[in-house]
């Protein structure tokens, strides 16, 4: 006689509230796909653009057509922060029960589900979820933080300048002659805290720069200004928690000037080089420098690593970390993985694993004090 092994409701948390919206949803239905049927049940939960939290139908419709019979009823829900409920709670209180989920894997990018607030939320609930804490969120979505800590952790980045937006709005002109003063132009601009190239432009003029800077404002109240660097675009997956492994090297060779948001996601023509063309030396450095990221930030379970190849000098430089990277059928994270003996499949089976293993190491901790019963008396006294 055998036991039939109960399948993990898997919570897969897409959409939210930021620029990167769309890329949210093709990631999330990547993944549902993806998922062991004979292991998981995956229960999307999706968040619009104005903040509603979905299940059920509503949830589906988000999705594309292909994967729209994923759920068969609808529920508007919230995220009980109380550790005793651990469920999605329904909005008019109906269905508790067909609401809880034994794991979420958020595949939410960029403001509010990378940048730590989900994150916040999920531990206040006590639910297990895949990837990285509130602090290696908040400073792997943040630019400016993520490479100053590279600079205290002795790895190797490019120049680059943050400017608060409300610096920049009160005194433009002082802003445009530091930025001129410090960088050669072409620059970089883009949003401190978003992701996916949305926000970015490079300018090759001061004109250029100030409008520009303007765009990158739309979307953070900190702008980074970066300097162009001629070299190759190298990017890295790392997986794991407290012994963090790296995939191999893989390559982005951009159909356009550079690899903005149009060429990651709207048009054909970028080509994704894996393994890329490396010496040894280069693959050991990469992958050792990709695990250093990875740690200096206190990342968990999965991160893609982004660097520089210089042309002129053959320098490797960090560009920046990415600590819930992009999962549809082209982004590079799953791909390298693959390349490195590790299928998409068995991939997310390592992931959900990792989720549970640090959710076990938190409930380790201890939050409160216990009193003896007379000095707990004496207090109250």
């Amino acid at each position: 006689m055998t036991t039939e092994t109960k399948k993990l409701r898997i919570g897969i948390l897409f959409g939210g509230r930021s620029g990167e919206h769309e890329v949210s949803v093709i990631s999330a239905a990547s993944v549902i796909s993806a998922l062991d049927p004979e292991k998981y049940e995956a229960v999307p939960i999706g968040i619009t653009k104005d903040g509603r939290w979905l299940a059920g139908a509503s949830a589906h419709k988000m999705l594309p057509p292909a994967l729209q019979e994923v759920l068969r009823t609808g529920e508007s829900v919230m995220l009980s922060a109380d550790p005793n409920v651990a469920a999605l709670v329904p909005v008019n209180n109906s269905r508790p029960d067909a609401l809880r989920v034994d794991v979420v894997f958020p595949v939410l990018h960029g403001t509010f589900g990378e940048d730590g607030a989900v994150q916040g939320l999920l531990d206040l609930a006590g639910l297990p979820y895949v990837g990285s804490g509130v602090l290696g969120s908040a400073v792997g979505m943040d630019k400016d933080v993520q490479k100053r800590l590279f600079l205290q952790a002795k790895l190797p980045v490019g120049d680059f300048l943050a400017i608060p937006r409300s610096e920049w709005e009160k005194s433009r002109a002082k802003v445009l002659r530091a930025i001129v003063k410090k960088f050669r132009f072409p620059v970089f601009v883009k949003p401190a805290t978003l992701g996916s190239s949305v926000g970015m432009t490079k300018a090759h003029n001061a004109k250029e720069l100030a409008t520009a800077m303007d765009f990158a404002g739309e979307f953070a109240q900190k702008i980074m200004v970066e300097k162009s660097i001629r070299g190759r675009e190298i990017e890295v997956s790392v997986l794991g928690n407290e012994d963090p492994k790296a995939s191999i090297p893989g390559e982005i060779v951009p159909h356009r000037e550079f690899y903005d948001y149009a060429a990651k996601y709207l048009e054909e023509g970028t080509r994704l080089l894996i393994p890329a063309k490396l010496t040894r030396a280069q693959v050991k450095r990469f992958q050792h420098d990709a695990v250093r990221a990875f740690r200096a930030l206190e990342c968990l379970g999965m991160a893609r690593v982004d660097f520089f190849l210089e042309h002129r000098t053959g320098k490797i430089l960090l560009n920046e970390i990415n600590t819930i990277p992009g999962f549809t059928s082209i982004s590079m994270y799953p791909k390298l993985w693959e390349a490195s003996g590790l299928g998409y499949r068995q991939l997310l089976d390592r992931l959900i694993e990792l989720a549970l293993a640090q959710h076990r190491e938190r409930q380790r901790t201890k939050y409160t004090i216990e009193l003896p019963a007379a000095a707990s008396s004496n207090a109250i006294e």
